[in-house]
């Protein structure tokens, strides 16, 4: 079976709930996320038992401080034995480069998020960054890109560019999915899973499309092969 591309966000608000589709699925079938909610509740010995289990873990904790405190949380974050963790690209090139440091000798990938997929042209206007969304994430993912970075997150409409000027090998992970039949929920800048492989994503962070699925392993599967279709 191909790498699965999938990454199933653990949006849970305890870890009985979140274990309970945890044991519905393999590692075979896609890879985990664990976000501030969960992280907070049910703390590092969660995420070491995920990753004891077989499961890539990305740790999604979006770091942003001072130069100094994000490098010593990557180091303990990567000492979990993550897959992948991220800090924030506006925390900028001593940050992001304090991060790289950190981290250089370990296996975890290091990603840098650009923007939030809730937000749109109005929202940043309103935090003072006029201008297109997509004008400032090419220049957040350029300025990851210089630092060192694995790769961005990044909305799936804003891919087939940074694709482009990126190259393949620069990962893109891609949150804000929603098959066609679902609902946006708190997303704005979103696309369907098949379209956001077509835009060069890499790996697709989903939530609610699998976790509150009926059938969440179906769900799984269906995205699995919908995937697989484009890659053949």
């Amino acid at each position: 079976m191909p790498e699965s591309r999938i990454i199933v966000a653990l949006d849970y608000s305890n870890e009985t709930d979140a274990w309970h589709l945890i044991n519905k699925l393999e590692p075979q079938l896609c890879r985990l996320k664990v976000g501030k909610e969960l992280f907070t509740i049910a703390g590092p010995r969660f995420v070491e038992k995920l990753v004891s289990t077989g499961y890539d873990v990305f740790l999604d904790l979006k770091f942003h401080d001072i130069p100094n405190t994000v490098a010593q949380a990557c180091k303990a974050a990567a000492g979990l034995g993550v897959w992948m963790l991220n800090v924030h690209a506006l925390g900028g090139r001593k940050m992001m480069l304090a991060a790289r440091d950190a981290i250089q000798t370990t296996s975890t990938k290091l990603i840098a998020v650009t923007l939030l997929t809730s937000l749109d042209k109005e929202d940043l206007a309103e935090i003072g960054l006029p201008g297109q969304p997509a004008d400032i994430v090419q220049r957040l993912a350029h300025l990851a890109h210089d630092c060192g970075m694995d790769g961005v997150v990044c909305s799936a409409q804003e891919a087939v560019q940074l694709r482009q000027t990126l190259g393949h090998s620069f990962c893109l992970v891609t949150p804000g999915i929603r098959p066609v039949d679902a609902h946006s929920g708190d997303q704005k800048r979103i696309t369907t899973p098949a379209q956001a492989i077509i835009n060069g994503a890499h790996y697709l962070v989903i939530g609610r499309p699998i976790t509150q699925a009926q059938d969440p392993v179906l769900a799984c599967e269906r995205l699995n092969a919908e995937i697989a279709i484009l890659q053949s």
